[in-house]
């Protein structure tokens, strides 16, 4: 065939991978494979959570069947309820739009952090919090990756920007679990945990949840600062003496001495938490973090454009309804389409609200947030 003819050698032998290689009644993956385990059945769901049951602190929270969902479910066979919640989280299209969203600098750079992989250091902080504590790693993972799915483009300041179209106010946490990823028919212990990760809402009802809503902190502090010193925000030797005694200016040392600091914690009191050392520490950063990179001049200034451009589209939308996609106007009244209206710029990643704002609105290049790579 011509397409064969000119297939370059790699395209070659890519394509030969088609099929992989047959051996006493099964097909693996390299003509050489020799990796194998003792024949036998694969563990089921219930023998998992007999070793749960077995393995797991007292407190931490067991997996049950189906798990305590809005909507009955069948049981998986192999998987635990926290898994399959977990797993529909990994490929959740809100998930995936964390990609395209603001962590602290708008529409960042090749280094910087976004919302999808601020949301891995939250899982990868949890996780390890989780693994030494003995608690349900499954639930950890499920909920530190969920936990900012109801996030808006250009950051917290996107809070602001919804919240006057919001009964109540728009909470990123809340949103999140009521809203963006309810389609997902998640657990109850899973959705506490999203929407209870922050600390100005009330506690949640795990501790696997107390666990995330502390790697939530720890890692975007860590992490928000890291990015700051590698776009010449700060100098890593401004940090205050207190929190650079206990852990240091890099974030590797960091996060060791926070993780260390709740494990040794929680593991004297049984409570989760942080010892007093380790607590002050955090809250110096976070407080350095908050005067020397969140509430600088420049941020502040792109706090107010991005709250201009969200509440123009919202404005927008809900005069012309047309414009809003079918699957989220199922009520035509004026607050099922402000709703809508709301639901649908909640969930746009910062190129897609910007192209909007200048296809639909004319905005001018000037009034943009800045550092959007918008075009002309």
């Amino acid at each position: 065939m011509q397409a064969e003819r000119d297939l370059t050698e790699i395209e070659s032998a890519w394509g030969a991978t088609m099929h992989g290689h047959s051996e006493q009644g099964i097909e693996r993956a390299h003509q050489d494979s020799h990796a194998s385990v003792a024949p036998g059945k694969a563990m089921e769901r219930e023998a998992r959570e007999a070793v749960e049951e077995a393995t797991l602190r007292p407190g931490a929270t067991r997996s049950q069947g189906a798990g305590d969902r809005l909507t009955e479910e069948a049981p998986d066979h192999t998987r635990t309820c926290f898994e399959r919640d977990r797993d529909r989280i990994l490929h959740a299209a809100s998930f995936r739009r964390l990609a395209g969203k603001t962590q602290v600098f708008v529409f960042p750079d090749d280094h910087q952090r976004t919302r999808l992989t601020h949301a891995l250091e939250v899982t990868q902080v949890a996780r390890s919090v989780s693994w030494a504590l003995g608690l349900n790693v499954p639930l950890t993972e499920a909920i530190a990756l969920g936990h900012d799915c109801g996030h808006g483009p250009g950051g917290h300041a996107s809070e602001d920007a919804l919240a006057p179209y919001v009964e109540g106010g728009f909470n990123h946490a809340v949103w999140g679990a009521d809203v963006t990823l309810k389609p997902l028919n998640l657990c109850s212990q899973t959705l506490d945990g999203i929407r209870n990760h922050s600390w100005s809402r009330p506690a949640p009802q795990t501790p696997e949840g107390e666990v995330v809503s502390w790697a939530d902190r720890i890692a975007y502090v860590c992490h928000d600062f890291e990015d700051a010193v590698t776009a010449g925000v700060v100098r890593a030797d401004e940090l205050p003496e207190e929190v650079r005694s206990f852990c240091g200016t890099s974030r590797r040392t960091q996060l060791a001495g926070f993780i260390g600091s709740m494990i040794e914690a929680t593991e004297r009191t049984g409570l989760i938490g942080m010892t007093p050392q380790g607590a002050s520490a955090l809250s110096a950063f976070r407080a350095f973090n908050y005067e020397s990179i969140y509430l600088r001049d420049e941020s502040r200034d792109q706090a107010h454009r991005v709250v201009t451009v969200l509440q123009a589209l919202v404005e927008h939308l809900s005069a012309d309804p047309a414009r809003l996609p079918a699957r989220l106007l199922v009520d035509d009244s004026e607050a099922g389409v402000r709703h809508a209206a709301v639901r649908w710029v909640a969930g746009m990643t910062d190129r897609y609200a910007i192209n909007c704002a200048q296809d639909w609105l004319g905005f001018d290049a000037d009034a943009l947030p800045r550092g959007i790579d918008a075009p002309g």
